[in-house]
């Protein structure tokens, strides 16, 4: 796709990102809690914006789960916190009100990794549900989303995929290559898979060199 028409199209699906109803999600591109600025909606979309033109000649595309209550749910950018923004500064914001930032531990481990490779930019990080799935009642939570919440978010992939046309697309955890079963899967991080996801994301990044 040129670049001008690569531009359009990531235009466009920022602009539908805020109007997007996937199932009992938080849309972080629309809603707002008790935590956020009066504008954090408007200032997470400007950072996801930021991120992906930032990664214009990128040839990889990384889909994990969902967006987290620690990372996408503040910054916009999958596996991406508050804490990974301020080290980045400006025009990247917080969209929080706390005077700690957030911080995600698995995003912390995936950042680390790609900046350890030489491939940050490489590399456009995106989840299977871009939205916030979380337990009823508890918006500082994360939960596994449902079927139907997968499948909606898969329509985003497959029009993020057709704008990138990435080389390799990676599935970052289980989840995510049950959605994406063309994906090459890639171990997620967390619960002690750090190594795994070092290993796996540089044999994935090695294959299309």
């Amino acid at each position: 796709m040129a670049d001008r028409s690569k531009a359009v199209a990531i235009e466009a699906l920022l602009r539908g990102l805020p109007t997007l109803t996937i199932g009992a999600t938080f849309n972080q591109f629309r809603d707002t809690g008790t935590d956020d600025l009066p504008d954090a909606p408007a200032i997470r979309l400007a950072n996801l914006g930021l991120y992906l033109e930032e990664r214009r000649a990128a040839d990889v595309l990384a889909v994990g789960e969902a967006a987290g209550y620690q990372g996408m749910r503040w910054s916009g950018i999958a596996f991406t916190s508050e804490f990974d923004l301020l080290r980045w500064g400006d025009p990247y914001r917080r969209s929080s009100r706390r005077p700690r930032p957030w911080k995600e531990p698995s995003g912390t481990i995936v950042h680390g990794v790609l900046e350890e490779l030489g491939a940050e930019r490489r590399v456009i990080l995106w989840n299977t549900v871009p939205t916030h799935p979380h337990l009823a009642g508890k918006p500082l939570s994360n939960r596994r989303p449902a079927r139907e919440e997968i499948a909606a978010g898969r329509v985003l992939v497959d029009r993020l995929i057709e704008i990138v046309q990435p080389r390799i697309l990676v599935g970052v955890g289980r989840i995510a290559c049950q959605a994406l079963p063309e994906a090459r899967y890639v171990r997620h991080p967390a619960q002690s898979g750090a190594t795994a996801f070092r290993l796996g994301m540089r044999a994935a990044l090695k294959s299309v060199r």
